[in-house]
């Protein structure tokens, strides 16, 4: 068998063995009072049809005889003269740069009838085209209804031409006087930017550009500099690895301004050579959750920890039991290992000289040039602010009032009239734009033009995909205008950019490199060793005194730096870790939250609710903090998130608490954390205990590496991946040749199958928007989440495990539930491998299976759900009078039920409420109403989309355009899940099909899925 292990979703799983029967009986809430879920006082007085009848009758008996739900009528005005490059009905795609001073991604921009509605990776760009969930939801940001629509001057609304010719005087004055001009800008390593703030200086010669970044690397940066005597990061590639030690670095997440999840998963191929994972960490991270062995340490204690590990490989050696381990793996492995390290400049500088001793192939001496952040240079910014040498002040799209810790006293300093003209190019009504005499609504990155380079050697370019929705203005155009003065025929920035980019691109004209998205760059900067000073850096990691608590500051993958806090799709994004939304939160371990009497429960409608605290840190106080139990958190450390909390920038962005305060822009661990409680609760929003699929033996499987190696998969006795067999009358049979039912022919035409690899997936969420996104899938709100009434498709689930030995069989043979198993453990308190304290973790994305033998379909009274021959699990929507049975019937548990309308309904303000956001909705995919069932559909019309094009042109399709119909699988960076026609002996899925490692989910009873999985493998040596 492949393990042993027991795999539980959560702590409370662990103390109430009952909770999965409890979970079961609450998965559909009681009846909801009429009042709701009629939402619209208005549909009240509408007539009644047979069909808005059956579909009340889903709801309840009484709600029938109340009122009617019909759909209202929606005028629509055809083209008078059609574009020619648009055909309705037929999306267009853009190549294009994602950058918003955060995140970058080379993508294709998917449109329709002339409006982006969904991003996807741009495979030619390689690693560079690969989007996160924060890219795939920035579409949505586009269509931000919160956003600042028109140019202000003294708060009053204005035009473009008078705001100009006020900030035209004040250059004039400012220049006149000496006083400084200062830009302050996130990074934009824009060469046409740089190009064109230069001409800009060289007209106002007192002009400076000041970097600002929230979240800004700067230890990174300043470990760069002294290291490699750039300031730029370097690029590191893990495919030619075998072992990657990371010190509290979460490089599958914002790390060094680029995540390496894509050259990890290639690394991470199960064989004899494949990676190694070791974390040394306090938060369960999402790189932690994924290593094979994780060390769990307070702060100070990875500090030392990390010097140890150090001193071992320079010859000092050590007498540290954890770091003589790691030593000793990193030494076997030479050249083949890496270390990475995050928190401050000291842990960056041992461990690029760690890699300098090892000769890591790693490092490919490659720069990224993403992040641009000077701490130096924005004090001496500070410096003049407060002596009054700026005389005009312009902000691009930041807002340090927020995300600074000295943001007060900045906001006191221009409250003051220390700067004489403030202009604050936003994008929302944030501190900045309160502050600022002239606002410019700034552009979105899909409204702009642009050009970026992200690293050595690459050229990646910017191209708008719709017109500017609202009155706003991107930088470039603004400085153009500052420089030229106001209607100069010279002010055309994409004739600008044009011009520049020539001189990069050399003989690649300028409409090829726009239609591929990039191209090469002759900026040949490399990035060797050149420096680094040991002894300061382990007298800076020494200095960090350790505390009762030690506080670990971090980013969701979510959430990010908080530069799309007021888009409604990642906030609702459960977090991977604590499958929580709606929410940032002070993680403690089980062990310290007993010590400080922090409760986490789950109230009668199995609903969490968690302390509140007060958290000083440095005499700074965050008030009013939830806190939530996180397995695997070390003793003596908390962590937060940092980016939410963000007033006046939108209705959705005032989520949680801004935990920037506590942040120094360089140290992203603190000593001399404390807590008091506040005597009240938080109801926090989880899906982590809802839809359980727990009690099931061996849901997400694991093997250990020499296992997989070394023993058949299939052996009798020790197999790790048994084929599952019924015993019969006729004797042993697969699973696979028995039926319920006569199967009919599905060799003629495709036949869909998706295969999730559990060894690829890191859990980043990515594939969720990308399916919120393709099929118009509602934001329902922190209440809906908390009443277990997500509407995702798509989910990941996080299943914790413990490496303690279990008899499990004999254990389920006695009728024991998954948590009894751990009786003993768990029940004296004080065992030594608690299950909670440093568990593992699998995640396991699950979607409709696309069951053969769907049980769904049979119990439908209305045949709303059918099968059909290519595969897909079909939903006739109009047929559904929302019964629930299917859902009650579904073991996987992913049907959703409309509980409302969620459009165009006030009491869901969120996208789908207003006429601009609902402009990136899918016009493929109908939006569901009130009282209907709803579920993935392997995103079937594309599929069939893909398939018309085909019979069109008179071709078969390719394995790789069926690969990218699937939203899923197109938007995943590792691989994990891949999409494609079982028919087609020739495609990825077939051959991943005939892996030794692939299984199903709930296979034992029968309904055979058209998705299988595939079991992960842990490379370590079980103890």
């Amino acid at each position: 068998m492949a393990s042993n292990k027991i795999q539980f979703r959560s702590i409370h799983e662990l103390k109430d063995p009952a909770l999965n029967n409890k979970l079961a009986q609450k998965e559909f809430q009681e009846e909801i009072p009429v009042e709701d879920f009629l939402g619209d006082a208005e549909q009240n007085e509408s007539s009644t049809s047979r069909r808005d009848f059956l579909k009340l009758l889903g709801f309840s008996t009484a709600a029938v005889t109340l009122a009617a739900c019909e759909a209202p009528v929606i005028k629509t005005i055809p083209y008078v003269v059609k574009p020619h490059d648009i055909i309705p009905g037929v999306p267009n795609y853009y190549a294009s740069t994602y950058f918003d001073g955060f995140d970058f991604a080379s993508v294709l921009v998917k449109t329709r009838e002339g409006r982006p509605i969904k991003i996807d990776p741009n495979p030619a760009a390689g690693d560079l085209g690969k989007t996160n969930a924060r890219a795939q939801a920035s579409v949505l940001s586009l269509y931000d209804n919160d956003k600042v629509k028109q140019p202000k001057l003294d708060g009053k609304d204005e035009t473009f031409d008078k705001v100009d010719s006020f900030i035209l005087n004040g250059l004039a004055d400012a220049n006149t006087a000496g006083k400084k001009i200062v830009l302050l800008s996130h990074s934009l390593p824009s060469p046409t930017f740089k190009k064109l703030f230069a001409e800009f200086k060289a007209k106002y010669p007192t002009a400076e550009l000041v970097t600002y970044d929230a979240y800004p690397h700067s230890a990174a940066l300043d470990a760069a500099q002294e290291v490699f005597g750039q300031r730029a990061l370097p690029v590191y590639d893990l495919k030619g690895s075998e072992l990657v030690v990371s010190f509290q670095a979460d490089f599958l997440g914002d790390y060094n301004a680029a995540s390496l999840e894509t050259s990890y998963a290639a690394a991470r191929k199960p064989g004899a050579s494949m990676l190694r994972h070791i974390q040394v960490e306090s938060n369960m991270s999402l790189t932690g959750a994924n290593a094979d062995s994780r060390y769990r340490l307070k702060p100070s204690a990875v500090n030392k920890t990390l010097v140890e590990v150090y001193n071992a490989i320079v010859g000092g050696g050590t007498s540290d039991k954890t770091a003589s381990e790691i030593a000793a793996e990193l030494k076997a492995k030479g050249s083949k290992a890496v270390v990475l390290a995050d928190g401050s400049k000291g842990a960056q500088v041992l461990a690029h000289l760690i890699n300098q001793k090892l000769g890591s192939v790693a490092f490919t001496g490659k720069a990224n040039f993403l992040k641009e952040f000077d701490k130096a240079r924005y004090q001496e910014f500070l410096g003049w602010v407060n002596a009054g040498q700026v005389g005009v002040l312009i902000a691009n799209n930041v807002d340090p009032i927020y995300s600074h810790p000295k943001g007060e006293d900045f906001k006191k300093a221009l409250a003051s009239k220390k700067v004489k003209c403030v202009v604050a190019v936003a994008d929302k009504k944030n501190e900045m734009y309160k502050a600022a005499h002239a606002v410019i609504p700034v552009a979105n990155w899909l409204e702009s033009w642009g050009d970026i380079e992200p690293q050595t050697g690459v050229y990646s370019l910017m191209q708008p995909t719709i017109q500017k929705i609202y009155k706003s203005r991107q930088i470039e155009e603004s400085l153009l205008v500052w420089k030229n003065g106001k209607n100069n025929a010279a002010n055309n920035y994409y004739d600008y950019l044009k011009a520049s980019a020539a001189s990069v691109l050399g003989g690649t004209s300028f409409n090829k490199a726009l239609y591929n998205g990039f191209t090469t760059s002759s900026n040949a900067t490399s990035l060797a060793y050149a420096g680094g000073n040991a002894a300061q850096a382990v007298a800076e990691l020494g200095s960090f005194k350790p505390s009762e608590l030690e506080l670990v500051l971090y980013t969701k993958p979510s959430m990010g730096d908080g530069t799309q806090a007021n888009n409604p799709w990642l906030q609702e994004l459960p977090d991977p870790i604590t499958r929580m939304s709606w929410d940032n939160y002070l993680t403690i371990s089980p062990k310290d939250a007993e010590k400080f009497a922090i409760d986490n429960d789950l109230n009668a409608r199995m609903q969490l609710d968690g302390s509140i605290v007060n958290l000083t840190v440095n005499g700074v106080t965050i008030k009013d903090v939830p806190v939530f139990i996180q397995p695997g958190q070390a003793e003596g450390s908390v962590g937060l998130a940092l980016g939410y909390g963000k007033k006046d920038s939108g209705a959705t962005a005032d989520t949680g608490v801004n935990a920037y305060p506590l942040f120094d822009g360089s140290n992203l661990t603190v000593s001399g954390a404390k807590i008091e409680k506040t005597g009240e609760d938080h109801e926090f929003a989880g899906i982590q205990l809802q839809n359980t699929l727990m009690g099931r033996y061996e849901i997400a499987k694991e093997v250990p590496l020499a296992e997989f190696l070394n023993v058949a998969f299939d052996d009798e006795h020790k197999g790790w991946n048994k084929p599952l067999e019924y015993h019969t009358i006729s004797g042993a049979l697969p699973a696979r040749k028995i039926d319920l039912w006569d199967a009919f022919d599905d060799t003629d035409g495709p036949h869909f199958n998706l295969s999730i690899d559990l060894n690829s997936c890191t859990g980043c969420g990515a594939c969720i928007i990308a399916c919120q996104a393709e099929n118009n899938v509602p934001v329902v709100g922190k209440q809906e989440i908390r009443m277990s009434r997500d509407m995702y498709w798509l989910r990941i689930d996080r299943y914790y495990s413990s490496r303690q030995k279990v008899e499990v069989y004999e254990g389920l043979k006695e009728g024991m539930a998954v948590p009894e198993l751990y009786g003993t453990a768990f029940g004296d308190g004080g065992a030594l491998n608690h299950p909670a304290d440093n568990p593992d973790v699998i995640f396991q994305p699950v979607m409709c299976q696309h069951c053969n033998h769907a049980p769904c379909e049979t119990v439908c009274p209305v045949a709303a759900t059918s099968h059909g021959k290519q595969g897909q699990n079909h939903m006739a929507y109009n047929r559904c009078i929302g019964t629930r049975y299917c859902a009650n019937n579904c073991p996987y548990k992913v049907r959703r039920f409309n509980w409302f309308t969620y459009n165009l309904n006030d009491k869901f303000d969120f996208n789908m409420n207003n006429d601009l956001g609902r402009m990136v909705l899918n016009p493929d995919v109908v939006v569901r109403t009130r009282g209907v069932m709803e579920k993935c559909s392997m995103c079937i019309q594309e599929t069939q989309a893909t398939i018309l094009a085909a019979k069109r042109e008179n071709r078969k399709v390719t394995d790789n355009e069926f690969k990218n119909s699937c939203a899923c699988a197109a938007a995943c960076s590792t691989g994990a899940m891949t999409f494609g026609d079982m028919n087609d002996k020739e495609s990825e899925v077939r051959e991943l099909y005939s892996s030794n490692r692939r299984y199903y989910l709930l296979e034992e009873i029968g309904t055979k899925p058209n998705v299988f999985y595939h079991t992960k493998v842990r490379n370590r040596v079980e103890k």
